[in-house]
């Protein structure tokens, strides 16, 4: 069995179609089935079936091509961290957000990081809390950030980096906007701006709503935070949001009041998978512990 059968393989799967896999890997078409051909004979199983001028993986080919995925994966990180063992100073990271902290935390981080270690790229993958924690594992990326970090999950580690509250978000011309600070329980009839099931943030609203008394009134769903932000503008609900979306501006029309009771936080942190970093990537990660140490010590 051959590296070059096995990413022959996975292109053909990828796109179904075998000259277009031959045209993306810049070789003839007859080369590619005859390498396919020979992976098949020699593992004597069917990989792929035709349909049409189109090809689909079998049963069994499906079943191969995860465990290849996976072993291609971990080639490509065993060249990276060769490569970067040569020069650290000049690797790629791979980092995944969520949205929430998008417009600040990332920004903040990154662009200080890039004064002290100009050559070192990024490669930026935004993505769901459930997303971005199998995409570590999956070494799909080399770690992510997120709020709040994961205590039992298999296969990674986490560090707390920072903890902050959330605060309502709500119209400029509601009666609760003139309030230095509210109770949860006062918007218990009001209805609610927030982000679909299975999102974490989410998740905190509505277990914060349950711990003040009451179940939220969902009256809009939005995906991301300038959504949110902008059915809440149009006085279409009030919501719930962390204080680190509010850092830049907070929207027109609307007035971001603090939550007295019950207090709202999370934690927001870095996860990565529990094998040895590459070293560009620990050169990040280490930096990543020190600045937040840093700010949290001049808060």
């Amino acid at each position: 069995m051959e590296l070059r059968q096995l990413i022959y393989f996975t292109e053909v799967a990828k796109r179904e179609h075998v000259s277009e896999a031959a045209e993306a890997l810049h070789v003839a078409q007859s080369a590619v089935s005859r390498q396919i051909a020979n992976l098949e004979d020699e593992l004597g199983v069917k990989l792929f079936e035709r349909e049409g001028r189109n090809v689909k993986l079998t049963p069994i080919g499906r079943h191969f091509l995860q465990h290849i995925e996976l072993a291609l994966k971990a080639i490509d990180y065993a060249k990276q961290q060769i490569e970067e063992y040569l020069d650290p100073e000049r690797g790629t990271i791979k980092i995944g957000f969520p949205t929430s902290l998008a417009s600040y935390t990332m920004p903040m981080v990154i662009s200080t990081f890039k004064q002290q270690h100009p050559h070192i790229s990024f490669h930026l993958r935004q993505g769901s809390y459930k997303f971005l924690i199998e995409a570590v594992k999956k070494r799909e990326i080399d770690l992510a950030f997120l709020g709040p970090v994961p205590t039992e999950e298999k296969g990674i580690r986490g560090d707390i980096l920072f903890t902050e509250s959330f605060a309502a978000l709500i119209p400029k011309d509601h009666p609760l906007s003139q309030k230095r600070s509210i109770a949860l329980s006062e918007l218990r009839h009001e209805p609610f701006v927030m982000f679909p099931e299975g999102f974490i943030l989410r998740k905190i609203v509505e277990d914060a709503c349950k711990q003040a008394g009451f179940s939220p009134i969902i009256s809009s769903e939005g995906e991301d935070l300038d959504a949110i932000k902008g059915l809440v503008s149009a006085s279409i609900g009030v919501t719930l949001l962390p204080e680190s979306t509010f850092y830049e501006t907070t929207p027109r029309y609307t007035v971001k009041v603090p939550i007295e009771l019950p207090l709202v936080r999370r934690n927001v942190g870095i996860i990565l998978p529990n094998h040895d970093l590459a070293p560009s990537v620990n050169v990040f990660y280490q930096f990543v512990k020190q600045f937040f140490a840093m700010l949290d010590r001049y808060q």
